[in-house]
């Protein structure tokens, strides 16, 4: 097992709810030890990070979230959300769709969101939540192939917060479906090294996880 490949992909996470500055700061010092993708927090302490980690050399990128982690905000929101965050300092987004205008069939309405927020990321990179426990295996076929006609850098399987995390199958179905050059993030309830290592091999190119460091450390891990 490659842990620095697997590390090398973490988007170190911490979306909990009551989320505090201390626990912030400690993933950032974790991720920039253990040299991972990026951290993964919430808009209101993207500024602080950003400060924080400055101008160090082993800084890692900021991720945040967007329209999270429902997705039924409005697009006009979303895209608001977005300026701010990569005006205090994000360098990555990752944004919820709205789940409903899937079911609806509104696929011309969640590509044009999914373009208005990217365009609002003033090239930073973008990953699109779609929350796949949601969703039909059409639906999420019919997701991949919206992303992959989008200018989004990545589809991505969930937000944790919902009724189930990334799966192996899902993985699958994304990497047999979405166009080259497009990431993939499975994200959400990655439990074991061994788990994030098989999610790698079948085509993620990001984990989303707040257990992979904890593991590395020989720590009990849980949540997302």
């Amino acid at each position: 097992m490659d842990i620095n490949r697997i590390l090398s992909a973490v988007d170190h996470t911490l979306l909990k709810q009551d989320s505090t500055w201390p626990q912030i700061q400690a993933i950032c010092e974790d991720a920039m030890h253990y040299h991972t993708a990026s951290v993964c927090i919430p808009a209101s302490f993207v500024m602080h990070a950003n400060m924080y980690m400055g101008n160090r050399p082993d800084r890692v990128k900021i991720c945040t979230v967007i329209g999270f982690p429902n997705g039924y905000s409005t697009t006009e929101t979303k895209v608001f959300e977005t300026k701010n965050a990569v005006e205090n300092g994000a360098d990555e987004i990752d944004m919820v769709i709205n789940v409903g205008w899937v079911k609806e069939g509104k696929d011309d309405e969640l590509l044009k969101e999914i373009n208005a927020v990217k365009a609002a990321c003033s090239g930073r990179v973008l990953k699109v939540i779609i929350e796949t426990c949601l969703l039909t295996e059409e639906e999420k076929i019919r997701m991949c192939k919206i992303v992959s006609d989008s200018n989004a850098d990545y589809i991505k399987t969930s937000t944790g917060f919902s009724t189930g995390g990334a799966t192996f199958e899902d993985i699958a179905l994304m990497a047999e479906h979405m166009k080259p050059g497009k990431g993939i993030k499975a994200a959400g309830g990655i439990s074991t090294l061994d788990d994030a290592e098989r999610f790698l091999d079948l085509g993620a190119t990001r984990l989303g996880t707040s257990r992979i460091i904890k593991l590395v450390k020989g720590q009990q891990a849980s949540g997302y």
